[in-house]
């Protein structure tokens, strides 16, 4: 009896040993094919060296609150009529506090009105953040990059119990101008969204969302029923779990087409560094990080049911802040984005690094991750029995993606390109011949860049005293019309035909 358990036990052992070695060379094969994949061209870039000096954008400069005339050299166009609207960091000290980062400097609006051949400017700062510091003469509430230290007027001891207040939430929000329901709003990296009436730009209102370690896709109507119609009314269609619920992931944008949303999760953020910033004597921005160890995951999201879609699609790591575009082929979802394989691009942009010149700007420069413009292919449905030796992994619905380069060594000069822009009205989630972007050659992007995604091929404009004229509200304006008028030209758009536009959002520098 003892000996038939035993050869029993001996049996079902080897068939137990022979499934594992059957899968572990199974896993092997799998992986190779998984490695090879992982092990793509990387870039290399020649070094740059006597950069010119862009001290001059990260300056604080005056808001100019009474419209200004603007005086204009030249023949400007009487047929071009509308209203540039754009938002940037233009404040980086109060008293003797100075801001560490360069999008922590304070939201400064910014209007050009151009009517009938004539030009007005106007400035102003975003309030609240801006007045509380203003009135302290120094910076009281933090920003992602700057603690904000305690009151200088307290004792040793309130000083210290004051680490353990909750901080007060900064509405600088200086990144974007966004458009909802018909009404205009500035955004940027935080939990809120501030209403501006864009004709005397001050702020209206404020809109909150909640954060958590989790991901909202919210749908907003996009005209108004009434005018009483607020943002209040838009809608969540989809919620994405973090994978860890101590670090989720910081997302800045998503893809889009019209039957699904593609969602991205590249950088990490560590919430108990987060949240214990203001003990450790840290800024926020120290529980950012990027961890290479994580595989880039894409997420695929049905935008009618707002369910996930079963199948798992990886890369390797990368960072992405902008989509280009994403259209449905043959059965695949293409989703094309600027990419860095250096997730450190933020700390790039410490005011300190920005001010260097010379030999310290060129190492800057050196070492900062470029952004160039890829393609990804995720197929739909996945098929969990295709063979192996294709790039669809039968283990567990997990697909490995590689991507195509969509540009020429020639970008490389450019210093990549950031900001991509499409004719969306016509051509968002469809497929698409070309699209627009700005060259980082200085860390800033000087130059506009055409590029041809099927050819790959490029066209670069660029104006070689961008620099000296930004200093300048009347200067900028003018290098603005210069660049829209050879825009026209560079766009193949005929300038005699009739053109007006109403409103043009985009942000900036100051």
């Amino acid at each position: 009896m003892f000996f038939q358990l035993f050869l029993c036990f001996v049996s079902s052992l080897s068939t137990i040993v022979r499934e594992f070695l059957s899968e572990m060379a199974h896993w092997i094969s799998v992986l190779k094919i998984y490695m090879e994949n992982t092990l793509q061209t990387k870039e290399i870039f020649s070094k740059k060296e006597n950069l010119p000096c862009i001290a001059l954008l990260v300056t604080t400069v005056e808001e100019t609150p009474q419209i200004i005339s603007a005086k204009i050299q030249g023949h400007f166009p009487k047929w071009l009529n509308g209203c540039l609207l754009r938002i940037g960091p233009g404040k980086f000290e109060f008293g003797k506090d100075k801001y560490n980062h360069w999008f922590d400097g304070m939201a400064l609006l910014q209007q050009f009105i151009m009517e009938k051949g004539t030009v007005t400017y106007r400035s102003k700062f975003l309030q609240r953040t801006y007045n509380a510091n203003g009135i302290h003469n120094r910076i009281v509430i933090s920003e992602s990059g700057t603690l904000a230290l305690p009151d200088p007027c307290r004792n040793v001891f309130e000083r210290f119990l004051s680490k353990f207040e909750l901080p007060a939430m900064t509405e600088n929000t200086s990144d974007n101008y966004v458009r909802y329901k018909g009404d205009y709003y500035v955004s940027s990296e935080t939990n809120f969204m501030n209403k501006v009436d864009i004709e005397t730009l001050e702020k209206t209102d404020r809109t909150f969302y909640f954060p958590g370690s989790f991901y909202n896709v919210i749908r907003v109507p996009p005209e108004k029923v009434n005018l009483g119609d607020t943002i209040h009314g838009a809608q969540v269609i989809c919620s994405i779990s973090s994978a860890e619920r101590m670090k989720p992931s910081y997302y800045h944008s998503f893809g889009m087409r019209k039957s699904y949303i593609i969602f991205i999760k590249p950088l990490k953020m560590n919430l108990w560094k987060i949240v214990t910033s203001k003990i450790r004597g840290k800024s926020l921005s120290d529980g950012i990080s990027w961890e290479p160890k994580y595989y880039t995951r894409f997420y695929m999201v049905d935008k009618h049911t707002g369910q996930l879609l079963p199948g798992m699609y990886y890369s390797k790591p990368f960072v992405t802040f902008h989509q280009i575009n994403a259209f449905e082929d043959q059965g695949c979802v293409v989703i094309d984005l600027c990419c860095q394989d250096n997730g450190r691009s933020l700390e790039v942009y410490q005011l300190q690094n920005l001010r260097k010149a010379g030999e310290g700007l060129d190492q800057v420069y050196n070492s900062a991750a470029r952004s160039f413009p890829r393609r990804f292919v995720l197929p739909l449905p996945v098929n969990l029995n295709a063979p192996e030796g294709e790039n669809l992994s039968p283990l567990s619905g997990k697909v490995w993606c590689s991507y195509e380069n969509l540009h020429s060594k020639d970008l490389e000069e450019q210093g990549g390109i950031e900001f991509p822009q499409i004719n969306y009205g016509q051509l968002s989630g469809k497929k698409y011949s070309f699209f627009y972007g700005c060259g980082f050659w200085p860390l800033v992007r000087d130059s506009l860049v055409k590029i041809d995604v099927v050819n790959k091929t490029l066209m670069v404009m660029k104006i070689s005293f961008l620099f000296e004229a930004l200093k300048r509200p009347v200067l900028l304006f003018e290098i603005v019309s210069i660049m829209f008028q050879v825009a026209l030209r560079f766009f193949n758009i005929q300038a005699a035909q009739p053109l007006t536009f109403t409103r043009f959002e985009n942000h900036g520098f100051t």
